[in-house]
């Protein structure tokens, strides 16, 4: 009743010049009528409805504001292009079931304008989650006459609730009606390049360009870079024949790719034309300084990428790219001094301080260390950090107990079990095994998620002390409390002895590789144990050789697991009394990273070698580094 009533509150004067005259204010009033009787379904939304369409304040209603977004460019009167009368009988009600242009284009009507009552039906049936058929109305008017505001709402539902296949088939098929239309180019290269075909991605951003050679593409590009060397280098042959001289978005999409496939000189190329036109803008300046490592001497990238800073004083990022590069060319010195020199004019920056820090200690400038850390334990978030860093500090300088108190204070989650583990190994230095397995205990409890890793720690120090039977009987009460536990069921493997115990070790051995067949450390345990049982395993030998052939760039590669594999391929080698092939095993790694049992299997194989010199000379340098049978860490640790 209210719709009614507002309807002819607007019944104008006879006299007034500047209103519509009766018949068509009763025009009116018969279409939104007969308005309201198709729409009696949306019962809930009559009210919305009526006074949108009078322009009340409920218009801000929000299934009304892309309406009215939408209903914004066409200056016509409710009358032009209200629906005439449709009987139920001519209404589609059929969904549709492919993504072709058919779907939504209907030629018949492509003069008309947008319709308000399709408009209006399609925004409620996407409110009410009815999406595909409110996209389907969406999409069918998008084709009528100057319809550029509903395409672009079609489009967006499309994105939010379709594959980006069934957006660019839409946005093509709206582009090839409109192609005078150049946002729509933009749509379409971007949803190509999404879509990963880069025929078409290309052809529209070479007729962008040849349009406006300087169009900024950088929208475009957002999240395309594909992800496999072959869309890249699909990528890279659909824009090689575009003119992108002047445009510094496409040069430098192009000196990325040819960088990926090492063809640095090209892709210089391509960097210095999109430097032309921002010369210092920091992503292309470190492109550029990526593309120099891989053609000029250190030494000219160092410099290079210092000018850009000197240019850029503000630029944090400068600064990091020339210190991280210092780091990698093993300057830690000229890296730390420029460190303290970003520090000093990023002042509040954590980010900037911690790295000061750890690069202080890596050149034991201990004093500058503490400095920095101390001032980074003022800020909450990064409190945790420099506790655990001032206490790697305080046991560098042998300050053991000052170095626990700060460890003893980590309570970060990812910090925490690093730290205690710190600190148990500082109370077995001092040979305190009941003040290493208590903090053991109070981290348990504090934490329970670490309590399996407690648990694997305490058995390795009784272990250590010649406990195993405890050690053993801990794991077993261990494995009750968490019998999902991984690493307490590979700790009670590492207990049991390859020959005595062969049948149940093999048995759990392969239960653990059934759970995670990628794990190398249960795959190591399984070489071992077939070694140790029989010396010319084929299996046994293969799975240890795995290992040792694993490069130290593959995200698989773990130095100590390298040269534990090391260690049963010369014990295996020494067992058959093949002492050269121990030597060669280990001979450069004990160099690099000496080891009480690589040294001892060394020593042995000089020994059967009757090599006297190298016996005595080995012997001294094991009495120097390991006196009093203390081992180190890489020996130490058993369990885990």
């Amino acid at each position: 009743m209210m719709f009614f009533g507002l309807v002819s509150q607007a019944k104008p004067e006879p006299d007034a010049a500047l209103s519509l005259d009766y018949r068509e204010q009763s025009r009116i009033q018969v279409l939104l009528r007969r308005a309201m009787r198709r729409l009696w379904q949306h019962r809930k939304l009559a009210l919305m409805l009526a006074t949108g369409l009078c322009l009340s304040t409920y218009t801000q209603a929000k299934v009304l504001d892309p309406l009215l977004k939408l209903w914004q460019p066409y200056q016509t009167t409710l009358a032009s292009v209200a629906p005439e009368p449709v009987s139920d009988n001519d209404r589609t009600t059929e969904r549709p079931q492919s993504h072709d242009e058919s779907d939504f284009k209907n030629t018949d009507n492509i003069n008309d304008e947008p319709s308000l009552y399709a408009l209006l039906e399609a925004e409620f049936a996407a409110d009410r989650s009815d999406v595909e058929r409110g996209l389907s109305l969406y999409k069918q008017q998008a084709f009528k006459r100057d319809a550029t505001a509903v395409f672009e709402r079609a489009l967006s539902l499309s994105l939010a609730y379709e594959a980006v296949d069934e957006s660019l088939v839409f946005a093509k098929s709206w582009q090839d009606q409109n192609p005078d239309h150049v946002p729509a180019w933009f749509y379409v290269a971007h949803l190509a390049l999404k879509a990963h075909d880069y025929a078409l991605a290309g052809e529209t951003l070479n007729r962008i360009l040849r349009y406006d050679p300087r169009a900024d593409l950088s929208e475009i590009l957002i999240g395309i870079y594909p992800s496999t060397d072959e869309d890249r280098r699909e990528l890279l042959a659909a824009l090689q024949p575009i003119d992108s001289a002047q445009n510094a978005s496409i040069s430098v999409l192009k000196a990325g790719l040819l960088y990926q496939f090492d063809e640095p000189r090209a892709a210089l190329i391509h960097i210095e034309r999109a430097l032309a036109s921002q010369p210092d803008y920091v992503p292309y300046i470190t492109l550029k300084a990526d593309i120099l490592r891989k053609i000029e001497p250190a030494q000219t990238v160092v410099n290079y990428v210092s000018q850009a800073r000197l240019r850029n004083p503000d630029s944090k990022s400068l600064y990091l790219y020339e210190i991280r590069y210092l780091l990698d060319l093993k300057q830690s010195v000229s890296a730390w001094e420029l460190l303290l020199a970003a520090h000093e004019r990023f002042t509040e920056d954590p980010e900037i301080t911690l790295l000061a820090a750890l690069v202080s200690l890596d050149i034991q400038e201990y004093s500058s260390a503490d400095q920095l850390l101390n001032t980074l334990a003022k800020s909450p978030t990064y409190l945790d950090q420099a506790y655990y860093y001032l206490g790697i500090s305080a046991e560098r300088q042998q300050r053991f107990e000052q170095a626990k108190s700060y460890l003893k204070s980590v309570m970060q989650e990812d910090l925490v079990l690093a730290a205690r583990k710190k600190v148990v190994e500082l109370e077995l230095l001092a040979d305190n095994s009941e003040a290493a397995i208590a903090t053991l205990r109070n981290l348990r409890e504090d934490f329970e998620v670490f309590a399996p890793d407690t648990f694997v720690l305490q058995a390795d120090i009784l272990w250590q002390q010649g406990k195993a039977d405890e050690a053993l009987e801990l794991l077993s009460r261990a494995s009750r409390k968490h019998p999902n536990s991984e690493a307490i069921l590979f700790a009670r493997v590492q207990l049991l002895d390859d020959r005595n115990d062969y049948v149940v070790k093999r048995t759990l051995l392969n239960h653990l590789q059934n759970l995670n067949p990628d794990n190398l450390s249960y795959q190591l345990s399984y070489a071992q144990l077939l070694l140790a049982n029989d010396r010319n395993s084929t299996q046994g030998l293969d799975l240890a050789q795995t290992i040792i052939q694993i490069r130290y760039d593959d995200p698989r590669y773990d130095n100590e697991l390298h040269l534990q594999a090391l260690n049963v391929l010369a014990s295996n080698a020494l067992a058959n009394d093949n002492f050269t092939q121990v030597i060669d095993y280990l001979q450069t790694p004990y160099e690099v990273l000496p080891t009480l049992r690589s040294g001892v299997l060394l020593l042995r194989a000089y020994q059967g070698l009757e090599n006297n010199e190298k016996v005595a000379e080995l012997l001294a340098d094991l009495q120097q580094r390991f006196a009093f049978g203390q081992q180190n860490v890489n020996d130490r640790i058993q369990l885990y």
